[in-house]
C-alpha cells in the first residue's frame, strides 16, 4: 500500500530516544519503540482492522534507545539489538500475558564497519534484510527468511546508504553508493548474486539519490544537486520514460526541510496523478505536504497531534493515513483527504483547503513562506541558475549546445530496460 524509504534518525546513532515507527510493506502492521518512563519496549500496531490497536511486547529488561524494530507480514516483530559489539536478531510475538522471542542468529561485523541497520520492509513481508557499511564495501544480509540464520547475500563496492525496493518480488534493491567522491543510485539484483548496475546518473559530477519508488506507476522520487550544484533538490521521473528527471520549483521551501515518505499506489500508467506525501520541517514545527507531479504547488496540511512524524501510507483512492500517539490515544490513525488533483494550466486556481481534523492544529501563520506554494514544474538543465526559493523562476534560457551536460532519461538506465521490457 505504500512505498517507503526512511533513513534512521540521528537518535539511533547517539543514543537519543527513537522517533516514528516502521510500517510493514502492505501497511497492515507497524512497529516502534514505546516509552514507559525512562525505559523503552517494542510495540506492535495492527492497522488493517476496523480500529487500530497496539500490543506491547516487553521482555525481561528494557531495550536500548538505538534498538531497531520492524513488523513482519505475519504480525511478528523483528528486533535488532547490539550486544557486546555483535548484532543479534530475534522475532517477538505475543503469548498470552507475555512476549515470546525466537532468536534468529547473530551477525559479527569487522571493527571498521561504520554501522549495520535494517533495510526498509521488503515486499511480501516474508523476508527482512540488513545493510552493513564498511570503509570500502557494503554487505547486504538476509536476516529473516533464510535457511539457517542470517545469510550474507551480496557485497557492493563502496559505501552505501538509502534502500528502496523496485519490484514486488523483493529482488531488485536500489542503494545510494558513494564512490570516487560522488553518490549515485545503483541497483543490486539479489536474485543474481548481488549483481550491481547503475540506475541514476543525472550528471557526471552530481550526487543522485533515490528516495521513493512506486511499483504501480513507475514514479521515482529523487534527490540531486544536478540542477543547482552544491544544493540538493527534489525531483521526479518515471521508470522507462524518455523524459529527463524534473525538479519542480514548488518543492523548494524557504527555511524548510522537505522529506517525501509515501507515494499513492494503484495509479497504473498515470504517474503524474500519484499523490506524494511530504514531511515538512520548518521553524515552527513539522506538518504534512501533499504534491502531485501534475500540479505546480504543494498542499500544506496540519499534522495530527502526536503524529509519528515521517510515517504514513496512502490508500489507492487517495486517503492519507497518519499514525499518531498522544497521552489520551495510545494508538491512533488520522485519515486525511487532500484536495484532488487539478491539472496545471492558465487560470487554474487552488481548490479550497481541507478543514483540519478534530483536535488538529495547523501550522502557524508564516510557517510556509510567501510564494513557496507555487513554482514551475520545468525540466531541469544542468548548470542553469535556479530561482531563489520562494520567488518565481527566471524564464528558461535557450537550449544548450551539444556539449552541455544533460539529465539522463531513465529509459537509458539498465533497470529501465530490465523492468519495462
Amino acid at each position: 500500500m505504500t512505498a517507503c524509504a526512511i533513513e534512521p534518525s540521528a537518535g539511533h546513532e547517539d543514543g537519543a530516544a527513537p522517533a516514528g515507527c516502521t510500517l510493514s510493506a502492505d501497511g497492515a502492521y507497524a512497529a516502534r519503540l514505546a516509552s514507559a518512563g525512562d525505559s523503552w519496549f517494542p510495540e506492535r500496531w495492527t492497522l488493517d482492522g476496523p480500529e487500530p490497536y497496539a500490543v506491547p511486547l516487553p521482555r525481561n529488561q528494557p531495550e536500548e534507545p538505538g534498538t531497531e524494530v520492524q513488523p513482519i507480514g505475519d504480525g511478528r516483530v523483528l528486533i535488532h539489538r547490539v550486544v557486546a559489539g555483535r548484532h543479534a536478531f530475534s522475532l517477538l510475538y505475543p503469548t498470552g500475558p507475555g512476549t515470546g522471542e525466537l532468536p534468529l542468529g547473530v551477525v559479527e561485523c569487522p571493527r571498521d564497519t561504520a554501522r549495520l541497520r535494517l533495510l526498509p520492509p521488503a515486499p511480501g513481508g516474508e523476508t527482512a534484510y540488513a545493510l552493513a557499511v564498511g570503509p570500502r564495501a557494503t554487505t547486504v544480509w538476509l536476516v529473516v527468511g533464510g535457511a539457517c540464520g542470517p545469510e550474507r547475500l551480496a557485497e557492493v563496492p563502496g559505501r552505501c546508504s538509502g534502500g528502496v525496493w523496485l519490484d514486488r518480488a523483493g529482488r531488485l534493491l536500489a542503494l545510494d553508493r558513494e564512490a570516487g567522491g560522488r553518490t549515485k543510485a545503483v541497483v543490486v539484483d539479489l536474485g543474481r548474486g548481488g549483481e550491481v548496475s547503475p540506475l541514476l546518473q543525472i550528471a557526471a559530477d552530481s550526487d543522485d539519490r533515490l528516495l521513493l519508488a512506486d511499483h504501480d506507476s513507475g514514479l521515482l522520487i529523487v534527490r540531486s544537486d544536478a540542477p543547482s550544484p552544491g544544493q540538493d533538490r527534489l525531483g521526479w521521473g518515471v521508470l522507462g520514460s524518455t523524459l529527463p528527471v524534473r525538479f519542480p520549483e514548488c518543492l523548494r521551501l524557504r527555511d524548510c526541510t522537505v522529506t517525501p515518505f509515501a507515494i499513492q499506489p494503484g495509479q497504473v500508467l498515470t504517474p503524474e496523478s500519484c499523490a506524494v506525501a511530504l514531511r515538512v520541517d520548518g521553524p515552527v514545527g513539522s506538518w504534512v505536504g501533499v504534491w502531485r507531479p501534475a500540479e505546480r504547488r504543494v498542499h500544506h496540511l496540519p499534522a495530527p497531534e502526536g503524529w509519528l512524524a515521517g510515517t504514513g501510507l496512502w490508500t489507492p483512492d487517495g486517503v492519507l493515513r497518519l499514525p499518531y500517539a498522544t497521552p489520551a490515544v495510545s494508538c491512533g490513525v488520522a485519515q486525511v483527504s487532500p484536495p484532488g488533483a487539478v491539472p496545471p494550466g492558465p487560470g487554474v486556481m487552488e481548490p479550497g483547503a481541507v478543514p483540519p481534523e478534530p483536535g488538529v492544529t495547523p501550522p502557524e501563520p508564516g510557517a510556509v513562506p510567501p510564494g513557496s506554494e507555487q513554482g514551475t514544474d520545468g525540466q531541469a538543465v544542468v548548470g542553469t541558475p535556479s530561482a531563489a526559493a520562494g520567488h518565481p523562476p527566471e524564464p528558461a534560457p535557450p537550449a544548450p549546445g551539444p556539449s552541455a551536460p544533460r539529465p539522463v532519461p531513465l529509459q537509458q538506465a539498465p533497470l529501465g530496460r530490465l523492468v519495462t521490457n
